[in-house]
C-alpha cells in the first residue's frame, strides 16, 4: 500500500530534521505499527502519509504511484483518526457524523458502528456532553464513515476502559480480515502485541528496528524457562536454558518428582524492546 523510501522532513522553525531518513513498506492487508518516543516523528510520518504535510525529501508511494500524483479521490480511500478527537462540539454525534458523510462518495452503516460502540443511545446529544472516552469513541467511527482502505489511527484505545477498547480491536481485527490495511501508532504494547503484525520502532527521526513482533521477541529475548516447585514444604525456584532442554537431567528430575507450581519462558516484553531499541523511557 505504501513505500517510503528516505524519507525526510524539517519543520520551518526547527534547525534539525523532525525525520531523519526514514525507509519502511506497508503491506496490503496488515496492522503496521509505527512506535516511538514522543517527538521522533511519528505524528509527522503519518501526516505525510495523508497529504497534510507536503514539503519533504525522500519518496512515499501509494499503490505505487507517488502519492504527490493523487488528487483529492485519495481522501476517499483512507480513514483517520487522530490522537486529539476533533468534533463539532455544538452538533449531536448524528449530526457530526452526517456532516462528515457528505465529503465522501461511500458511506459506512453508522447506526451499526454506534451500537457497537456503544454510543447509539446517545447518537442525539451534543458531543460537549460526551466524556473524554466517548469522543474517543466517536472519532473512531468518523475514522471508518467512509469505508476506507486504509486506516491511520493514532492512540484508538486512548482513554477506553478495557471493555470498550476490546470493542474498538475487535473492530479493527475485523477492519483488517476484510482486506483492510491499518497504520497504528499507540504507546500501549498490549494492543501493539495483539493487533501488529509488523513493527518499526522509531528514534531520533530514524528507524532503529523493524519485524514482526515475535521475531522482535526472540532476538531481544532470554531464552529460559524459569520454574517453581514444592521441595517437601519449601518453594524453589530454578532458571533453565531452553536450549537442549529436554536433555537437561535436573529439569527432566524436578518436573517427574516434584509438584510444579509455575512454570514460564522468560520471553521478553514490547515494553522492554521499546526501552532497549529507542534508548529512552517510554512515558516520554
Amino acid at each position: 500500500m505504501f513505500g517510503v523510501k528516505n524519507l525526510t522532513f524539517k519543520y520551518p522553525k526547527n534547525k534539525q530534521n523532525t525525520i531523519n531518513g526514514v525507509t519502511f513498506k506497508i503491506k496490503e492487508g496488515e496492522v503496521f505499527g509505527l512506535l516511538g518516543p514522543s517527538g521522533v516523528g511519528k505524528s509527522t510520518t503519518q501526516k505525510i502519509l495523508i497529504k497534510l504535510l507536503h514539503k519533504y525529501s525522500g519518496e512515499v508511494l501509494y499503490k505505487g504511484d507517488d502519492i504527490k500524483s493523487y488528487g483529492k479521490n485519495f481522501y476517499q480511500e483512507i480513514g483517520v483518526g487522530f490522537e486529539m478527537p476533533v468534533h463539532f462540539s455544538k452538533l449531536t454525534a448524528n449530526e457530526n457524523l452526517n456532516f462528515f458523510k457528505k465529503l465522501y462518495k461511500a458511506n459506512a452503516n453508522t447506526d451499526y458502528l454506534l451500537k457497537r460502540v456503544g454510543l447509539y443511545d446517545d447518537r442525539n446529544k451534543k458531543v460537549s456532553d460526551y466524556s473524554k472516552g466517548m469522543k474517543g469513541r466517536l472519532n473512531f467511527v468518523r475514522a471508518l464513515l467512509n469505508n476506507p482502505k486504509i486506516l491511520f489511527l493514532d492512540e484508538p484505545t486512548n482513554g477506553l476502559d478495557p471493555k470498550n477498547a476490546r470493542i474498538v480491536k475487535d473492530i479493527i481485527k475485523e477492519f483488517k480480515q476484510k482486506g483492510g490495511t491499518v497504520l497504528l501508532t499507540t504507546h500501549l504494547m498490549n494492543d501493539v502485541d495483539e493487533l501488529c503484525d509488523r513493527v518499526a520502532f522509531m528514534a531520533d527521526g530514524k528507524i532503529a528496528e523493524i519485524d514482526t513482533v515475535k521475531n522482535l521477541k526472540v532476538k531481544y529475548g532470554q531464552r529460559k524457562v524459569d520454574i517453581e516447585y514444592k521441595n517437601h514444604e519449601t518453594l524453589e525456584k530454578e532458571s533453565f536454558d531452553l536450549n537442549h532442554l529436554g536433555m537437561n537431567e535436573k529439569f527432566l528430575r524436578i518436573i517427574k518428582t516434584k509438584e510444579i507450581i509455575t512454570m514460564h519462558s522468560k520471553e521478553t516484553s514490547l515494553d522492554d524492546i521499546f526501552i532497549k531499541v529507542t534508548g529512552v523511557e517510554k512515558h516520554g
